[in-house]
């Protein structure tokens, strides 16, 4: 375990200074070529909104295309892989999301190693989720669901977007903390599981805050908190959990990484048109109206951001015996 954290906190340290001694690209005239940016998950989701938004951004503020390439599959490994195996000149970028820093417990014989083959640039986003029930549900707060729960042990189930995902993390996180039981009933997604949760064969899920956000609004779905520890702009009236469950929190984010050993000078670059994005008010006036905050900061903050929530989690997965399949 120690070894471990050693291993977190010197891939933290070490994200201000990505440059390497293959030094293939400088910061001048770069890019000279169109960049990708590989996101691990099929178009449409947090990640890939991410991508679609501060790909234009780049493009119009670095003179080149920043194109999105969706490669989904194995909780985002394969993008994750495909960037660790790209050529370090800033051409290849990937699109970092909170599964990064899960898979590296989840995934035991992983053929790349995040940490050390992924150089953190910028994080983007934090994405709160939504503690769920149907409306019908009797509790209406998150203190009257810790009631009904300790009252109906064994009774309640959780849908989940499979094991491992940020569902399931967040839900188990919360079993602990708050002293509940309930089932992780894992589902191919969200949306294939808010069927079963709005028809009542369901108790609870945790769910980003874009996808609650059009059937919370619609009264569907009833929202009794929110994972971040305050409250998101799309939901005022929703608190966070940790006001009734102290010390609880847990966000998801979104942000990019590039292989390692790209030269700093591509780093910071990149690093400082993002924060640019993030401090330009429309750009984040959309980013809160998708449920999501600007989450803004240096690669070595980004960096020590993602050693410890890979630690967090990891704390979770084990406690939880959660395996893949």
């Amino acid at each position: 375990m120690e070894l471990r954290r050693r291993r977190l906190l010197q891939w933290a340290a070490g994200a201000a200074v990505v440059a390497g001694t293959r030094r293939i690209a400088r910061a001048d005239g770069y890019p000279s070529r169109p960049v990708r940016i590989l996101v691990g998950y099929a178009p449409g989701g947090e990640t890939d909104i991410t991508a679609r938004l501060i790909g234009p951004w780049l493009s119009e503020r670095l003179g080149q295309q920043f194109v999105v390439e969706n490669r989904p599959g194995a909780s985002g490994n394969i993008a994750a892989e495909a960037v660790a195996r790209a050529s370090p000149d800033g051409s290849t970028l990937l699109l970092v999301a909170a599964n990064n820093a899960t898979n590296a417990t989840l995934y035991e014989n992983l053929p790349f190693n995040f940490m050390r083959d992924i150089a953190p640039i910028a994080s983007i986003c934090r994405d709160s989720f939504v503690m769920v029930v149907n409306p019908a549900f009797p509790a209406k707060t998150v203190p009257e669901f810790i009631a009904y729960a300790k009252s109906n042990r064994g009774k309640l189930n959780m849908g989940a977007s499979g094991a491992g995902s940020g569902s399931q993390l967040f839900g188990e996180l919360f079993k602990a903390m708050a002293g509940v039981e309930f089932a992780a009933v894992n589902y191919r997604g969200v949306g294939a599981a808010l069927p079963d949760l709005m028809a009542g064969r369901l108790e609870v899920m945790f769910i980003p805050v874009p996808s609650a956000l059009g059937y919370v609004k619609a009264g569907t779905l009833r929202a009794l908190g929110v994972t971040a520890t305050s409250r998101v702009d799309v939901f005022p009236d929703v608190p966070p959990i940790g006001e009734s469950v102290p010390g609880y929190e847990a966000i998801s984010f979104t942000g990019l990484g590039a292989p390692a050993q790209t030269p700093a000078e591509i780093v910071a670059l990149l690093n400082k048109q993002v924060n640019a994005a993030l401090a330009d008010p429309t750009f984040t006036a959309r980013v809160r109206e998708l449920g999501m905050q600007p989450f803004a900061g240096s690669p070595a903050e980004f960096g020590k951001f993602i050693a410890d929530e890979t630690e967090k989690w990891g704390k979770v997965i084990r406690t939880a015996g959660i395996k893949v399949e």
